[in-house]
């Protein structure tokens, strides 16, 4: 997520979105019961890769590890050097000088706030497409990618009516602003998750599956039967990837009459059905075991004890830096938290909650991306011949693709993973096997 669009929802988590980022991301599995005995301490690691790829994904992983570490870290200094300049007080000092409305001039600083925090991301967004680039990973042009950014900066622009809002309420309830803010961003999640694909024909072409591929939607619908997924035809889309990504993807986005299945064209024919059948199941795993409502219930309460420790935070900094940022504080750094400027130390606040407790959100992530791991290798049973080798190989395809390390290190897996890694997923799948000695699975019979 570009800085605009960080910070924009920063204050609704964007750790929400892990549970509908596509199949390919990373993380660690967490063990499920089962109701047969299954081995799941494998003599044999399922995935590897060959020694001139090996090479290649080592390096590269390292390159994105270090390079998603020090884009959290950016996003922190920036804050702290609009502070620390007290160009945030500037800024505030010209729009008030500019405008007269005090809605008019709230708009105006946030909306170059946004702008500001798009253009210092922009150098690190450069470097990792560079990098993407250099590794077969990225297929996009400049051209094209530029385009996608200026996009994304018009989209974050128009969520700065959302943080004039939150400036308002810190206004208006100076010791409770916190928990005003919580109740706004429960909903602004749910909205979030729900207008996705609304939003995604904005950078990238669809057309109906159907089109090219009837025979995978006819597989398809019979994992849609099996799920009680509710998918029809006529929500199954092939996205046009290949224009920018050699990767591998299918996924299922939206809620409700927004819930749809999205195919890759670099997915399509490039890998079997049977593979793309249990990607499929996976993502129908997260709608049927209720993981979004469960991730949106999971971040509202941490929420609110984020929000009310970001708060008294950010009424600490305000107190003690506040002259040296230009706040004009007395003895309340809680009321120099309702100017705008002081709005950015609030934001800074957050941004360094969400660095230090990303390994708490990624590890409910991986829970529950493991258990939709088992929910598509049961899902697909009976509709392929061999659904522990379907898996396997899909996890093998998805990796090569992707260029995964098949031995990442278990700390920056605990920390940047928000999906099992590859080799912990394919491991397990290689050997889970419920219904071997008339056993059943954890969510299928048979």
């Amino acid at each position: 997520m570009h800085l605009a669009g960080r910070w924009l929802f920063v204050l609704c988590i964007a750790a929400l979105l892990t549970a509908l980022v596509p199949f390919p991301l990373k993380g660690q599995p967490a063990p499920a019961a089962q109701t047969a005995p299954v081995t799941t301490q494998p003599t044999s690691q399922a995935y590897s890769l060959p020694p001139d790829k090996l090479a290649k994904a080592i390096a590269f992983n390292r390159i994105l590890n270090i390079f998603d570490i020090v884009s959290g870290l950016w996003g922190m200094a920036f804050l702290w050097l609009l502070l620390a300049t007290r160009a945030a007080a500037g800024l505030e000092a010209w729009v008030q000088r500019l405008l007269r409305g005090r809605w008019l001039q709230g708009l105006l600083f946030f909306a170059v706030l946004i702008a500001l925090l798009n253009v210092a991301d922009l150098p690190l967004n450069l470097f990792d497409h560079l990098v993407s680039l250099h590794y077969g990973i990225s297929v996009q042009g400049w051209g094209s990618w530029f385009a996608d950014h200026a996009k994304a900066l018009g989209i974050a622009l128009a969520g700065a009516p959302v943080l004039l809002l939150f400036n308002w309420m810190v206004r208006i309830a100076p010791r409770r602003f916190w928990l005003w803010i919580w109740v706004a961003t429960v909903p602004l999640m749910v909205l979030v998750t729900f207008g996705e694909p609304l939003l995604e024909p904005i950078f990238d072409k669809f057309e109906p599956l159907t089109k090219n591929h009837p025979a995978l939607v006819t597989e398809l619908e019979k994992v849609v039967l099996r799920t009680g997924t509710h998918i029809p035809p006529d929500r199954m889309f092939l996205m046009m990837a290949s224009a920018k990504s050699s990767g591998l993807n299918a996924y299922v986005s939206g809620l409700g009459a927004t819930k749809r299945i999205v195919v890759w064209d670099t997915t399509a024919g490039r890998i079997p059905d049977d593979e793309i059948l249990f990607i499929f199941g996976h993502e129908s795993g997260h709608y049927v075991l209720n993981h979004i409502p469960k991730m949106l219930t999971g971040f509202a309460i941490a929420l609110f004890f984020v929000f009310w420790a970001c708060a008294r935070f950010a009424a600490g900094l305000a107190r003690r830096y506040g002259d040296r940022w230009g706040l004009n504080v007395q003895e309340d750094g809680t009321a120099a938290l309702a100017t705008r400027a002081g709005f950015v130390v609030l934001l800074f606040a957050v941004s360094v909650a969400a660095f230090v407790l990303e390994p708490a959100g990624n590890t409910f992530s991986r829970h529950f991306e493991h258990q939709a791991d088992v929910y598509g290798q049961e899902a697909i049973h009976g509709l392929v011949p061999d659904p522990q080798k379907t898996a396997v190989s899909a996890f093998d395809h998805l990796g090569e693709a992707w260029l995964e390390d098949p031995d990442p290190s278990p700390l920056i897996e605990f920390w940047l993973y928000n999906h099992p890694s590859v080799k912990n997923r394919a491991n397990f799948a290689a050997h889970y096997d419920p219904w071997a000695n008339g056993g059943r699975g954890e969510f299928f019979d048979r």
